[in-house]
């Protein structure tokens, strides 16, 4: 029958529940959603069904995908009114909430499938399903909103209805890292070791060991698990020929962000001569005044956030690009099936993700000499492009608000200072063992952190006093804007670096501001970000190689504050002449990188 015919039957109540939705299928198929939900309109106003809460519920879905969110809501209320138990509308009506942005009224409806399903054991598969995919949207949401607390505790629930999870595992895991919950191991009914140890992913995965062979195990498993095989290479291989090099930068990040920081400049002082620079984006519009920077400094600044990552590609590709340089890697946010389909010939990783990617669509990682030694590069899936100096770029230009003193940080006037600000999941036990050592052996010392979310907060007083050490010594400073953050490190006499995740644009901010950071180093990329800029700030003398070493130095310096002052001297003076913040010779040695890659197509 056609389409009139259909309406007309609709209309005289001659077609049937089931000939109904066969034939609104068939139109969604055809692509001719908007007549489907005319005949669901049609077939509603003219017949009377005990099922028409069904018809509801379909004509709410169809809406939501033509974007009519008004009149998706309504469908669903309708559907939920003529029944109460059906609670399939409940849960895309809390996702049509999140997408207008009104996130307490998603979770009020995630909330009561949650409450009302807890026997989800005596009901179908397909209402199981549902109840987790509702449980794992309200930890989802949680987690993005710093509702650490609530979030893992739906996890936890979710991995007792279902134990087989891995993305949810992955979740689970960095949030005990986040919250600092030792061990972050533990026993879940179902779930075995080899499963929990198996399921975090690659970022997670570089505070739980140093070995690069199993960070690359771990970034493949992601790769099987989550980017497109098959999808075609977009990019001409032999490049573009073009008389400016036309390189590109990709990320999420493009806003009040570490990476934003420490690239800024960059963007800012490539060689319009010689390059052309795009950046393409899809980060939130923050309205910070380091976003507008970033979109200034770009030649073309592209927003892709709408686009899927074929059609995104598709566009890179048709701005011949030759170089395609991703800030991402497999951090949140990251569109690594963009970078599958090859939109650029040459494709590097930077910054975003200090490990291997293991996507076979990057060919390089910028890299120097000590960050990435010869005998480490086969864990790698990407080249290493060396730097002469340091891999890591810096901001000249960054803003430092007045230097507070210490009364206003609540630090004590006279005591020796340990500052350690590093995330939350950067901490260890065992790097915290260190910690307790080091303040138990320098009497009077304090050991200063950020106190990134609550929870952490009251785990790590508790684990200091299970060490013997008094909370008191332990003092967290609030999260300030990124300038007041620089300030307050002049406050610190030595910075302790985390292992196995140093700190990397963290170090270079405490760096910049002339504070000496003493840092263990490993052999994953992780764990030698610290390391990298000390080698380039000619201060080897505080890269230590164990536990033992870096706790030895830390007592050592403490005792002898002369030696903390001339460090400090040192990196004043690297600082004004040095290599590691000359931010215009690292453009021209990474532009210089740059055009002997495209001269090897």
């Amino acid at each position: 029958m056609t389409i009139e015919e259909n309406l007309l039957h609709a209309w005289n109540g001659d077609l049937d529940l089931l000939e109904l939705v066969g034939v609104a299928d068939k139109l969604e198929t055809s692509n001719l959603r908007p007549l489907a939900a005319v005949l669901y309109h049609t077939w509603l106003q003219r017949n009377q069904s005990p099922s028409a809460f069904l018809i509801h519920f379909n004509l709410g879905v169809i809406l939501s995908n033509e974007n009519d969110l008004t009149g998706a809501e309504a469908a669903y209320h309708q559907a939920i009114k003529l029944s109460p138990t059906f609670l399939q509308p409940r849960l895309n009506l809390g996702s049509l909430y999140e997408r207008a942005g009104e996130i307490d009224k998603a979770i009020a409806e995630w909330r009561l499938i949650e409450q009302n399903s807890w026997g989800y054991q005596n009901t179908s598969p397909e209402n199981k399903q549902l109840v987790l995919l509702t449980i794992n949207n309200l930890a989802r949401v949680m987690e993005s909103h710093r509702q650490f607390f609530d979030s893992l505790s739906f996890l936890t629930k979710s991995l007792f209805i279902e134990p087989n999870q891995s993305d949810v595992l992955h979740h689970w895991v960095h949030l005990r890292q986040k919250q600092c919950i030792w061990p972050i191991y533990v026993p879940i009914p179902g779930v075995s070791l080899e499963l929990m140890m198996q399921s975090p992913s690659i970022f997670a995965m570089l505070n739980i060991t140093d070995d690069p062979a199993v960070q690359l195990e771990a970034a493949r498993r992601y790769v099987e698990r989550k980017v497109v095989s098959n999808a075609p290479s977009l990019a001409n291989p032999k490049g573009y020929k073009h008389t400016k090099l036309r390189i590109a930068y990709l990320s999420s990040d493009f806003s009040l962000h570490a990476v934003s920081m420490l690239t800024a400049e960059l963007f800012e002082l490539h060689d319009r001569e010689h390059f052309e620079v795009y950046g393409y984006c899809w980060s939130s519009e923050d309205g910070s005044s380091l976003r507008q920077r970033v979109v200034s400094a770009m030649d073309h600044f592209v927003r892709i956030p709408q686009m899927s990552d074929e059609a995104a590609a598709q566009l890179i590709r048709e701005h011949e690009i030759d170089i395609l340089i991703d800030l991402q890697g497999q951090t949140s946010g990251a569109r690594a099936n963009l970078l599958a389909y090859r939109p650029a010939p040459i494709q590097i990783t930077y910054l975003g993700l200090p490990a291997t990617t293991a996507l076979p669509s990057i060919d390089y990682v910028i890299a120097d000499r000590f960050l990435i030694p010869e005998e480490i590069a086969p864990f790698y899936s990407e080249k290493p492009l060396y730097m002469p100096d340091v891999y890591q770029v810096s901001d000249s230009k960054r803003p430092v608000a007045q230097i507070p003193s210490r009364e206003s940080c609540d630090l004590p006037i006279d005591s020796f200072v340990f500052c350690a600000s590093n995330n939350n999941y950067k901490y260890t036990p065992e790097m915290f063992d260190v910690w307790m050592n080091i303040l138990r052996r320098t009497p009077g010392s304090v050991l200063w952190l950020l106190s990134y979310n609550q929870w952490a907060e009251v785990n790590l007083c508790r684990e200091a006093e299970a060490r013997g050490i008094d909370r008191a010594r332990l003092i967290f400073a609030p999260m300030v804007l990124p300038e007041s953050y620089r300030a307050r490190f002049a406050c610190a006499d030595l910075y302790l670096d985390t292992f196995p995740f140093n700190a990397g644009a963290t170090a270079n901010e405490v760096l910049w501001m002339s504070v000496p950071v003493l840092t263990c180093t490993g052999r994953s990329f992780a764990s030698r970000m610290a390391g990298a800029l000390l080698t380039a700030a000619k201060l080897d003398e505080l890269i230590t190689y164990n536990f033992k070493d870096y706790e030895e130095k830390a007592v050592w310096l403490a005792n002898n504050p002369e030696e903390c002052r001339r460090l400090h001297e040192h990196l004043k003076e690297e600082r004004e002449h040095g290599v590691l913040f000359d931010t215009p010779r690292f453009v021209r040695n990474l532009e210089n990188c740059f055009k002997e890659l495209v001269a090897k197509l």
